[in-house]
């Protein structure tokens, strides 16, 4: 048998007729840019997150990085304020707040649930920092009720990197709130692997606040609050209509497709008897982005995987502080998110995948030697 990571035809091919009629009807109208199509898809966003706003544009980087650059020209933020941020996240994260001529500061994660450890949070506080972004990865929601009242404690910022978590719900507060809708502005990516997939590059920033959502709208658009008046030295950043068709069609099945990644997940978690092999702990709040394991011997592993037909992926294989972009941190020292990066392994786990491929991937993992 062969198990594919992530075949996206298969995912697509689920809404197919719809997808295709949305396009189609984008094509039709002649309008391909800031139409209708985004109109649509940003309300119908806004009310699924939870929140007043939602800005669609050009991918989550964008987000990340427009949702900082606004506090900058609020004058919320100012050049060399530090942002906390966890120590194993995808790059992009970081790079939102290096190119805003922030500072991240670094913070170690939790072994059990990879999300940033909010025992170590206040103590990596200093009179710099002005904010702490969570990242709700892999599809877990990281926020806790420590990290808000250190925020409110400090009077910090608190930020959502929510690109890998669309649907996620957050537990702890009450009323339950979903991911993206918790802090006070939030990133989303809908690249085409993400939970919530475009067919194309595209993101979206969610938030409850007037003046940030006018700000970041402007931004995007060229700095323009209209036609050809230029506010700020803003960037071209926006969505197209035919991603925005494809997203509001998608939406519809989102929680639907969530719940089938949460089955896959259980599943393998209560078949996975491989004593090499750790696996995550379940939790309702998780959407199951990506399903990761640990493994010493990791490569040898993906090796015997592959070999098999079983597709796998590693989130991530160098983790930032010993990325050739920021050499100057290749000496500090985070040996969890080191361990994270030299041990973790993604499994198949996605909505169009079929019971007998999650048999057969258990099977080969409980073989592995």
């Amino acid at each position: 048998m062969t198990v594919p990571y992530l075949p996206l035809n298969r995912i697509t091919a689920l809404h197919a007729e719809e997808i295709h009629a949305a396009i189609d009807r984008v094509v039709d109208a002649g309008w391909y840019l800031k139409g209708e199509a985004t109109r649509q898809f940003e309300q119908q966003y806004a009310d699924y997150i939870g929140t007043k706003h939602c800005i669609c544009v050009a991918n989550g980087l964008d987000a990340l990085t427009l949702i900082l650059r606004a506090y900058i020209e609020k004058g919320v933020l100012h050049e060399d304020d530090e942002i906390i941020v966890p120590a194993n996240t995808y790059i992009a994260t970081i790079l939102s707040i290096t190119e805003n001529r922030l500072v991240p500061v670094l913070v170690e994660p939790r072994i059990d649930t990879f999300q940033i450890d909010d025992s170590l949070i206040e103590q990596a506080i200093t009179p710099r920092i002005k904010a702490v972004m969570i990242v709700h990865l892999y599809g877990r929601c990281a926020y806790t009720e420590r990290i808000a009242r250190i925020c409110a404690n400090h009077n910090l910022l608190l930020l959502e990197d929510n690109a890998q978590a669309h649907g996620s719900v957050c537990d702890v507060v009450s009323p339950r709130r979903k991911t993206g809708s918790i802090g006070h502005a939030a990133a989303h990516s809908f690249y085409p692997g993400k939970n919530l997939g475009a067919l194309g590059d595209a993101g979206a920033v969610t938030t409850n606040d007037d003046e940030l959502a006018a700000t970041i709208c402007s931004l995007a658009n060229y700095g323009s609050s209209r036609k050809y008046v230029f506010d700020y030295v803003g960037r071209n950043s926006r969505i197209d209509e035919i991603q925005a068709a494809v997203l509001s069609v998608k939406l519809k099945y989102l929680d639907a497709d969530n719940a089938r990644r949460r089955q896959i997940a259980a599943y393998y978690i209560d078949h996975l008897k491989n004593p090499v092999i750790t696996v995550p702990h379940y939790s309702m709040d998780n959407v199951w982005h990506i399903f990761p394991v640990l493994c010493e011997r990791r490569d040898a592993l993906q090796q015997y995987l592959n070999d098999r037909g079983v597709g796998t992926m590693i989130h991530y294989p160098i983790p930032p502080h010993h990325q050739q972009c920021y050499s100057q941190w290749q000496h500090l020292s985070f040996p969890i998110t080191e361990r994270i990066h030299a041990q973790e392994l993604s499994l198949p786990c996605h909505q169009a995948m079929t019971t007998e491929e999650v048999d057969y991937v258990i099977s080969c993992l409980n073989d592995f030697q």
